[in-house]
């Protein structure tokens, strides 16, 4: 049978799919030499032709396997596993890219929140200005000659420390000026507080914004409360169609979070696109396996499934509208990210760090708070530097579950926070968030074969 380390084979939205791992390439085949790759590298040509008979005729097989070697010897099927024993990454610790939790402090009261509904189970605080300004001279000082940055204001709800984020993007422009660099400013926000002025800046300063909406009110209204319990998609969801509006062709997400309580969750992105949003996302919630709304491996079948359903209507869909973009069905299969970001992913711990109110770095905004992953702080820069080689060292090269798997340079090894939440070793995926990627993946791949006809 196909050597499941090297390629990988299946059919999806009425494509046969073929993906040479190592090299990346992907082949659209037809029935007969989809079935032949079962038995190409195992079995001589007479031998494939006496399994396959009743199905196909002797020609049709012999041309599939002549296709099949064809493309071998181009390099571009069966290709050999990439051998990175040396792998180095980010050796002069570049940071390019910060999670600035400008508000440790919430105005909504969100059931999953891995925040702890703003405050990372400590206070409630909001980021003096200084204390931003130092982090953004310490992403200066730590970016080597990389001149593009990424700032993403975060909280809790960064929106309730709004003038602190206007004085730092004033800051980041005269950084910018002086130190030849250029900053790439995100904010995630709920809404509540967006009005008129707020939206003007946004459009003015942020290269992306990313807003959050769980899907249709009744599955938003049951996990994003207001402090008084009340229901939020009332109050957000007008802004939210004027801030889409107001965005032009400037880039913008509607974020998501599916649990098992809406695994229909192509309800809830259908309910984003007749809302008029045209770039969304819906992410699977990751918690503790105990709470009622936690997706657990006996729900995979149907979340898998949902998957597939919704890969169809987005198919449709793209094909009257173009603009439409669901965030897991993006893929470039032309030209891909260099191995190494293939291999490390997010960069979490390395080139990505997240600050708090007080300054300290942390890998991630889902480590905040945790402070056996207290990196430093802005002041005095990375000083448990143990704890960042060991994020620079986990990768899919290092992860024994990700040495045989298919989708390794497509999902980078996953999310360093999912594994440890789960497993409490980042070095060891989270194996209901692969089997979701990994569907995911293949749906992303059959959608742009559909729509490349």
């Amino acid at each position: 049978m196909l050597n499941s380390q090297k390629i990988h084979k299946f059919h999806l939205n009425n494509k046969y799919i073929v993906l040479d791992i190592n090299s990346g390439a992907v082949h659209l085949v037809d029935e007969v030499a989809y079935d032949v790759l079962d038995y190409y590298e195992n079995k001589d040509l007479k031998e494939i032709i006496s399994e396959l008979s009743k199905k196909y005729s002797k020609n049709e097989i012999i041309e599939a396997h002549s296709e099949i070697t064809k493309i071998k010897e181009d390099g571009l099927l069966f290709s050999e596993n990439i051998n990175m024993n040396n792998f180095n990454y980010n050796n002069e610790n570049i940071v390019k890219a910060l999670c600035l939790h400008v508000a440790h402090d919430c105005n909504l009261r969100c059931k999953y929140c891995f925040a702890s509904q703003g405050d990372f189970k400590g206070e409630r605080l909001l980021m003096p200005l200084e204390v931003g300004k130092k982090a953004l001279e310490f992403i200066v000082n730590s970016s080597g000659n990389r001149k593009n940055l990424e700032v993403d204001f975060f909280g809790g709800e960064p929106l309730m420390n709004f003038e602190v984020v206007k004085d730092l993007v004033a800051y980041g422009r005269e950084l910018e000026k002086n130190h030849n660099k250029r900053f790439r400013f995100t904010i995630t926000t709920n809404g509540v507080l967006l009005d008129e002025d707020k939206m003007e800046f946004i459009n003015e300063n942020m290269d992306n914004i990313v807003l959050s909406l769980d899907g249709r009110k009744e599955v938003n209204d049951n996990m994003r409360t207001t402090v008084g319990g009340k229901g939020s998609y009332d109050i957000i969801v007008p802004k939210f169609i004027e801030m889409a509006d107001k965005r032009g062709d400037k880039d913008y997400f509607v974020r998501g979070t599916f649990t098992s309580n809406n695994l229909d969750f192509t309800r809830d992105a259908l309910e984003f696109y007749n809302l008029g949003f045209k770039k969304i996302s819906i992410e699977p919630v990751v918690t503790d396996p105990k709470e009622e709304y936690a997706i657990k491996e006996e729900h995979l079948d149907t979340i898998l499934n949902e998957y597939e359903e919704f890969s169809k209507e987005y198919i449709k869909i793209k094909k009257m509208d173009k603009d439409f973009t669901f965030f897991h069905f993006m893929i470039d299969l032309n030209q891909g990210p260099c191995l190494i970001k293939r291999a490390t992913g997010c960069g979490a711990g390395s080139e990505y760090m997240a600050v708090t109110p007080e300054g300290d770095l942390y890998p991630c905004h889902q480590f905040v708070g945790n402070d056996d992953f207290k990196l430093g702080d802005i002041f005095n820069g990375v000083i448990n530097s143990d704890i960042r080689e060991k994020f620079k060292q986990s990768n899919v090269f290092s992860k024994e579950e990700c040495k045989t798997c298919w989708a390794r340079f497509y999902c980078s090894g996953g999310c360093h926070a999912n594994a440890y939440n789960t497993n409490k070793d980042i070095t060891k995926p989270y194996k209901i968030g692969c089997e979701m990627e990994k569907k995911r993946i293949e749906c992303a791949i059959s959608i742009l074969a559909n729509l490349e006809e």
